[in-house]
């Protein structure tokens, strides 16, 4: 990881002090791909910093990440219908070499005169390919054929000038081209696992085309991101919304390692915590954190708040109001306060931001993403915004965090009011508790903690007659649900082995009044989302 900086935002009163690459980068250009992050992640695994940008971004815009290359990805359009998505020109101009995937290629041969047609036999899965061209650099220490992934309804009928084929597959003569200036156009997806070898041809494009080098480490980042806080904080003094979860526990710790003293950590009691959680939180951060720490109890405003509510997305608004409303007041107990530290992450930006783009539909707004209220007079401090969570748990390694903290299973900022489908109830509430706390149990029991990338329970707003004893009951249903996932932008469904289900479903049953039907969720995201809400 090298560094990140950030942008003041509009008005100049929310600044982003994320550490925000310099040294170099690629960009990947977004034509609305469900791929698009997962090639941000391939080319970071590969130690080279990366961003996704618009197919709007301007040069302006994208220059100060310093790119040694550009990515074009896939996408759903069509180059010849009107109003395709196109990459702007000076992706042609700058010189930079490009690598174009898919609709990315179909896109750089449409716009340098080449030749994009229908094609007779749509390709979508597993493919052989076929060099045509050896000692290409992009296919440095690859076989001569390999197997990769296609998804394509399109094809390449003629290459753009200066361009020719490098590789051929049974049903396109023209599946890779490149010319003489470092740009290339791959028809398949290297960033998938069904492209057994794509991780070393991309690294071929990272490093033998675009010359980038293996940077984007934690060390790097910890010492660049410490630079930025300090030149950009100063002497100023700065709260953190501290959750308990790893983001802003890692945050906290990385300014803290920052400006010391400076740095006080708000602990908000909002009554949407799991069992035992509130307690737990305020006892593991006073053992492993040197700092100020303030415990605020905002049950009763939350959960006021809330009342009567069941749209999802305003309860995450409601919610986010509420946490800055007690941060206000809090920042003005303490004194003089000029920053406030939260642990937004890249996907939390990328779900709640299309950049502009009419490409790429909002998902879900997060809370601690979009910026402060006008009257607020604090900067944001955002020194994560830019990681995804493996990153991010590799960062609290590096700065010595405990394993407890780090490999904390996410949990929404929103809490388990997004858990609970419909109004948020104080019952509600402790029929969830219970039923999640069973469900955590269980799951850790088995050694199956780390092997799920979140799992927990759901109160649905349905209810189902059952019976208890003797008697007919009529209560609530529980789902359980267990994701394996990288980065929480895709995910699949946990299979769970039947004899842990069978025990989470029986002590529920047994053990959480007013429950007498546990369900498994096992939906994928997409079309899902993780959350139910």
């Amino acid at each position: 990881m090298t560094q990140i900086s950030g942008t003041p935002a509009e008005g100049g009163k929310v600044q982003d002090i994320s550490s925000r690459v310099q040294r170099e980068s690629v960009v990947v250009i977004d034509f609305g791909s469900q791929y698009s992050m997962l090639i941000a992640r391939r080319v970071r695994e590969s130690k080279v910093y990366c961003e996704i940008i618009s197919h709007k971004a301007t040069w302006e815009s994208v220059a100060r990440l310093n790119p040694k290359g550009v990515i074009l990805s896939g996408g759903p359009a069509s180059v010849y219908e009107d109003n395709a998505p196109l990459a702007p020109d000076w992706v042609y101009e700058s010189g930079l070499p490009v690598l174009g995937i898919c609709y990315g290629m179909q896109v750089m041969a449409h716009q340098l005169g080449g030749i994009v047609a229908p094609s007779s036999k749509k390709e979508y899965g597993h493919a052989q390919i076929s060099q045509n061209a050896p000692n290409q650099r992009i296919f440095q220490g690859l076989p001569s054929s390999m197997q990769v992934w296609m998804s394509h309804g399109d094809h390449i009928t003629e290459p753009p000038p200066g361009f020719t084929s490098l590789a051929n597959s049974e049903n396109s003569p023209i599946v890779v081209m490149g010319n003489d200036k470092g740009m290339l156009g791959i028809q398949f997806h290297p960033e998938v696992a069904h492209t057994p070898q794509g991780k070393e041809l991309l690294e071929n494009f990272l490093y033998g085309v675009c010359g980038c080098q293996p940077v984007w480490t934690p060390g790097n980042f910890v010492n660049d991101s410490i630079r930025r806080i300090q030149e950009q904080v100063g002497d100023g003094k700065v709260i953190c919304a501290l959750s308990g979860g790893v983001d802003s526990a890692v945050a906290a710790s990385l300014v803290h390692k920052a400006i010391g003293n400076q740095l006080t950590c708000i602990f908000v009691n909002n009554g949407l915590m799991r069992k035992g959680e509130t307690q737990q939180v305020r006892d593991t951060f006073q053992r492993h954190f040197q700092t100020n720490l303030v415990y605020a109890e905002a049950t009763e405003y939350f959960l006021g708040a809330l009342k009567g509510v069941t749209d999802p997305e305003q309860k995450r608004k409601i919610i986010g109001a509420e946490f800055i409303r007690v941060f206000d007041e809090e920042a003005t107990r303490i004194g003089t306060v000029d920053f406030l530290t939260q642990g937004t992450l890249y996907p939390d930006v990328i779900e709640s931001d299309t950049q502009g783009d009419d490409i790429s539909a909002k998902i879900k707004s997060h809370h601690n993403v979009g910026g402060l209220p006008e009257h607020m007079k604090l900067n944001l401090v955002e020194p994560l915004r830019y990681l995804f969570k493996d990153e991010v748990r590799e960062v609290g390694l590096e700065l010595g965090l405990p394993e407890e903290i780090v490999y904390r299973q996410p949990f929404p900022g929103p809490g388990l009011a997004i858990r609970i489908i419909g109004e948020v109830t104080l019952e509600k509430l402790e029929v969830l508790r219970e039923a999640d706390a069973i469900v955590l149990e269980e799951i850790t029991a088995n050694g199956l903690y780390r092997d799920t990338w979140q799992s927990f329970a759901v109160l649905t707003d349905t209810r189902s007659v059952g019976v208890t004893g003797d008697f007919r009951t009529y209560g609530h249903v529980i789902a359980i649900r267990a994701v394996n996932s990288d980065d929480a932008m895709t995910a699949d469904w946990a299979k769970l082995p039947y004899d842990v289900l069978g025990r989470i479903s029986t002590r529920i049953s047994n053990e959480v009044p007013d429950v007498n039907r546990v369900v498994y969720d096992i939906t994928s995201k997409p079309p899902g989302t993780i959350e139910w809400e």
